[in-house]
């Protein structure tokens, strides 16, 4: 029987997708109800994005709860199916231990995800997470070197960077002149800057060589440029700056210039404790001797490709659409040109014209008539 000819597809046909009922099961209606979470908070949480990313996400109308559009703002529960252009999201309730690496800033990178004139960032060497992104825990200047934090937990970087909770931040400078004592004194009362008043807690004199001299100096601010404006004011340029602790986190003398530490979850924990927010009750990971020391040792980072926001993509049905019309494909009214392949000149067994001819090439003898003469 012949066999019948396939039905042949328009290109051009857009495919369809099952469509899925959602049927609400029956509840109990004296049953607890259900906890609740913010759907962009979770969408955070999940690493497609920050919090204000996933809220402009959710506004574009390409996120849905069991069908419906959501809406800035909703909440679910671990029941609710969640799709982004009709792919669903596993979403994360239970909260984890959260990520924190210790970075030694050297000069010459900026503090910065987003820069037009394409300079090195800290970011670009940050390894990758699977859960959230990464947060610098504040920010430092481009000639700034010293102890930079990066954690995932968006609520433990607001408990460093927010000026309520006055976290202290300590520096080495190194300026170009020698402070007074009056000058000293005055530092720590305060000075007007353009930006409002200013001063340290604590200034100390270090010592130095010749006409530089170094200090170190505590505040509890993170305005922009705050340290060296304040030197400025008596015209004392700062020609090194360097962070050496922020918070109850110091700079360790094994992480060197460029290098990078994670912290172990007992200090993590501790962290968490120190700045008053909730343990996660799910059990640590038990780790091996070997897996202790690879996570706890110090490292080089390399260069990566940073990956780029949701937002940055566009929606899986409108990619699928023009993939299928031919709408926006390179080379869709330039046909590609036919190049035909070279002859090769191919042997057949038994046919001596294709062979080469090889001049003054001694015969091969089979292992059958070998020493038959």
């Amino acid at each position: 029987m012949a066999r019948p000819f396939k039905q042949q597809r328009d290109p051009q046909a857009i495919p369809r997708r099952p469509k899925t009922n959602f049927t609400k099961l029956e509840t109990d209606p004296n049953a607890p109800p259900e906890p609740t979470q913010r759907l962009h908070k979770l969408l955070a949480l999940a690493g497609l994005g920050s919090r204000r990313d996933m809220e402009e996400l959710i506004a574009s109308g390409r996120i849905t709860i069991n069908g419906e559009t959501a809406k800035v703002g909703a909440a679910v529960t671990q029941h609710d199916v969640v799709r982004l252009d009709s792919r669903p999201l596993r979403l994360p309730f239970e909260a984890e231990l959260p990520q924190v690496l210790i970075y030694h800033k050297p000069e010459g990178e900026i503090v910065s995800q987003d820069d037009p004139e394409g300079r090195a960032s800290v970011f670009d060497k940050l390894p990758r997470i699977k859960q959230g992104k990464w947060i610098a825990i504040g920010r430092l200047d481009m000639n700034t070197s010293g102890l930079l934090i990066f954690t995932n937990s968006g609520e433990l970087a607001n408990r460093f960077m927010h000026p309520r909770y006055e976290v202290e931040r300590e520096y080495a400078v190194r300026i170009f002149g020698e402070l007074t004592e009056g000058q000293m004194l005055q530092l720590t009362q305060g000075i007007e800057l353009e930006d409002g008043p200013a001063s340290f807690d604590s200034i100390r004199p270090q010592g130095g060589e010749g006409a530089n001299h170094w200090y170190q100096v505590i505040l509890r601010e993170g305005r922009n440029r705050e340290v060296r404006r304040l030197f400025e004011a008596f015209q004392l340029p700062v020609s090194r700056l360097m962070r050496v602790r922020f918070g109850p986190v110091n700079l360790p003398p094994r992480v060197k210039r460029g290098q990078m530490l994670k912290l172990e979850q007992k200090q993590v924990v501790e962290l968490l404790e120190w700045a008053g927010l909730p343990v996660p009750k799910t059990p640590m990971k038990q780790l091996s001797q070997r897996e202790k020391d690879k996570a706890t040792a110090v490292f080089m980072p390399k260069v990566r490709k940073q990956r780029g926001s949701v937002l940055d993509k566009a929606p899986r049905e409108n990619s699928t659409a023009a993939s299928c019309t031919g709408i926006g494909l390179q080379g869709i009214d330039k046909p590609k040109k036919h190049v035909p392949k070279k002859p090769v000149n191919r042997r057949i067994r038994g046919d001596a014209t294709s062979a080469p001819q090889v001049k003054n090439r001694p015969q091969k003898k089979s292992d059958n008539n070998r020493g038959r003469g």
